[in-house]
């Protein structure tokens, strides 16, 4: 379970102006973003053509998670802020905690995909409240659990929000962000109060579903719940006889354990020899990963339409990962190389 600092909810309580959420805001922002590293590298280690439903999985959820970002830009534009992505402080150091000081004693590293990665890491992030017990059998009961989370700050946020009673958002509505990337239902411009609470709800819901149901949507799985599904190796179906509506099935989900790449864990650029073709290739690889920060900041500040560009620098990353993957790790036998996410200076 991870923990958010005290400081962060109550500078949120304490906000008597919009300016007062711009802080806790690009906290967020930075938060989102980093979650997205740690899945990127995990995914990337599957091997191509390999554990094809662990990779949509695990896609699907990186996909959320630049929506997530897109939302907490797009409120902090709407209160009259201005997003930060392009500078080195907006990525936290791997291995090491996440941004708002949350994470008790939760250090979380760039490594390949295993279950112990899953369970130990993944599922903490992404866990909600009270997480629901979703039965294998007939039996269900509630764990009992007391502290903060990412969805209660994002509850603040929302309450702080409606508290205020902005009638019209003050931030310049040319610098809201919508995509055809996204569903129309779940991007959209924040123009007011009410858009700015449903916003809201898509981020909790998505990553730790209701109190009720691990499922945001008919057909849509909370983030919390995903991973639970790829470290029991089973999948989740809707189940009548479950009070929940929901159980894990009979269906496996398979995992080739030799079709991974064995990444050294937290690699470093540093750490290549400058004569080695892999320090181009992971250089090339942070020039990338740079570029597509600065695409986002440029986005999220007065060029929208920048998005799609920016998308489709994932792709290059996941590209050059692969080539990584495939090299040995000079003086590191049985492993390969990893992908680094550091920052590099681009002028964009």
């Amino acid at each position: 379970m991870l923990k958010i600092s005290p400081e962060y909810i109550n500078q949120v309580k304490q906000a008597t102006v919009p300016e007062d959420l711009f802080g806790p805001l690009q906290s967020a922002l930075m938060l989102e973003h980093s979650t997205i590293p740690p899945y990127l590298t995990a995914m990337f280690s599957l091997k191509p053509g390999k554990n094809l439903y662990i990779r949509e999985v695990i896609h699907s959820i990186v996909i959320e998670e630049m929506l997530h970002l897109t939302i907490v830009a797009n409120i902090l534009n709407a209160l009259g802020g201005s997003p930060v992505l392009n500078n080195k402080n907006f990525i936290p150091q791997y291995p090491g905690p996440l941004p708002m000081g949350i994470g008790d004693q939760l250090v979380v590293g760039l490594t390949k995909y295993s279950t112990d990665q899953v369970k130990n890491v993944f599922m903490e992030i992404e866990e909600p409240e009270i997480p629901l017990v979703i039965p294998e059998m007939k039996s269900f009961k509630a764990a009992k659990v007391d502290y903060h989370t990412i969805g209660e700050f994002y509850k603040e946020i929302q309450a702080k929000i409606a508290e205020l009673a902005i009638s019209t958002m003050p931030g310049d509505p040319k610098k809201q962000v919508v995509s055809a990337f996204f569903k129309a239902d779940q991007l959209f411009p924040i123009t007011n109060t009410q858009d700015a609470q449903k916003a809201i709800d898509i981020i909790v819901e998505q990553g730790e579903g209701t109190d009720k149901s691990p499922a945001f949507d008919l057909d849509e799985i909370a983030h919390y719940y995903k991973f639970e599904e790829l470290y029991k190796g089973r999948k989740i179906v809707a189940d009548s006889d479950s009070p929940l509506g929901y159980s894990f099935s009979q269906e496996p989900i398979p995992f080739d354990a030799d079709e991974v790449f064995n990444f050294f864990p937290n690699t470093k650029s540093d750490m290549i020899p400058p004569e080695h073709e892999g320090y181009r290739l992971i250089n090339q690889f942070n020039f990338s990963y740079a570029t597509l920060l600065n695409g986002l900041n440029r986005t999220f500040n007065g060029e929208p339409d920048f998005l799609p560009h920016t998308i489709g620098i994932m792709y290059d990353l996941k590209l050059l990962a692969e080539k990584l993957g495939s090299m040995n790790f000079p003086g590191k036998k049985g492993y390969t190389i990893g992908p680094s996410f550091e920052y590099v200076e681009v002028n964009l």
